[in-house]
Protein backbone atom coordinates (compact mmCIF):
# COMPACT_ATOMS: atom_id res chain seq x y z
CA UNK A 1 0.00 0.00 0.00
CA UNK A 2 1.30 3.60 -0.79
CA UNK A 3 0.11 6.51 0.49
CA UNK A 4 0.11 10.31 -0.77
CA UNK A 5 -0.01 13.55 0.44
CA UNK A 6 -0.65 16.60 -1.22
CA UNK A 7 -0.46 20.43 0.18
CA UNK A 8 -2.98 22.06 -2.13
CA UNK A 9 -3.02 25.23 -1.07
CA UNK A 10 0.48 25.56 -1.57
CA UNK A 11 0.42 24.32 -5.10
CA UNK A 12 1.93 26.99 -8.14
CA UNK A 13 0.72 24.86 -10.84
CA UNK A 14 3.21 23.92 -12.55
CA UNK A 15 1.92 20.75 -13.74
CA UNK A 16 4.82 18.46 -13.43
CA UNK A 17 2.47 15.67 -11.25
CA UNK A 18 0.17 15.16 -14.20
CA UNK A 19 2.94 15.25 -16.68
CA UNK A 20 4.37 12.42 -14.61
CA UNK A 21 1.06 10.62 -12.75
CA UNK A 22 -2.05 11.46 -14.88
CA UNK A 23 -3.83 8.09 -13.49
CA UNK A 24 -3.96 10.05 -10.06
CA UNK A 25 -3.26 14.01 -10.75
CA UNK A 26 -4.76 16.70 -12.71
CA UNK A 27 -4.57 20.72 -13.11
CA UNK A 28 -8.03 22.20 -11.74
CA UNK A 29 -9.46 24.71 -14.34
CA UNK A 30 -10.80 27.12 -11.41
CA UNK A 31 -7.78 27.57 -9.60
CA UNK A 32 -5.21 26.60 -12.03
CA UNK A 33 -3.56 24.12 -9.12
CA UNK A 34 -2.96 20.26 -9.52
CA UNK A 35 -6.04 17.77 -7.49
CA UNK A 36 -4.96 14.65 -5.97
CA UNK A 37 -7.85 12.25 -8.09
CA UNK A 38 -9.09 10.60 -4.76
CA UNK A 39 -7.30 12.50 -2.02
CA UNK A 40 -9.54 13.61 1.43
CA UNK A 41 -8.75 16.69 2.47
CA UNK A 42 -7.76 16.90 6.30
CA UNK A 43 -6.81 20.33 7.48
CA UNK A 44 -5.02 21.19 4.15
CA UNK A 45 -3.62 17.67 3.71
CA UNK A 46 -5.37 15.64 0.83
CA UNK A 47 -4.32 12.20 1.21
CA UNK A 48 -5.28 8.91 -0.21
CA UNK A 49 -4.44 5.63 -1.01
CA UNK A 50 -3.06 3.46 -3.50
CA UNK A 51 -1.73 0.52 -4.97
CA UNK A 52 1.94 -0.08 -5.16
CA UNK A 53 2.32 -0.41 -8.90
CA UNK A 54 1.17 3.83 -8.08
CA UNK A 55 4.63 3.95 -6.44
CA UNK A 56 7.03 5.22 -9.18
CA UNK A 57 5.21 7.41 -10.92
CA UNK A 58 3.97 9.49 -7.81
CA UNK A 59 7.53 9.10 -6.26
CA UNK A 60 8.72 10.55 -9.89
CA UNK A 61 5.71 13.16 -9.48
CA UNK A 62 6.97 14.06 -5.61
CA UNK A 63 10.49 14.12 -6.76
CA UNK A 64 9.85 16.83 -9.63
CA UNK A 65 7.87 19.27 -7.68
CA UNK A 66 9.38 22.34 -7.06
CA UNK A 67 7.59 23.30 -4.07
CA UNK A 68 8.32 20.02 -2.15
CA UNK A 69 4.12 19.37 -1.46
CA UNK A 70 3.58 15.90 -2.67
CA UNK A 71 5.02 12.86 -0.44
CA UNK A 72 4.51 9.34 -1.10
CA UNK A 73 5.03 6.60 1.39
CA UNK A 74 5.33 2.68 1.06
CA UNK A 75 3.49 1.31 4.01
Amino acid sequence: MVIITHQREKCIGCNYCVELAYDRWRMSKKDGKATLIGGENKKGFHTTRVENEEFDPNKRAADACPVNIIKVKMI
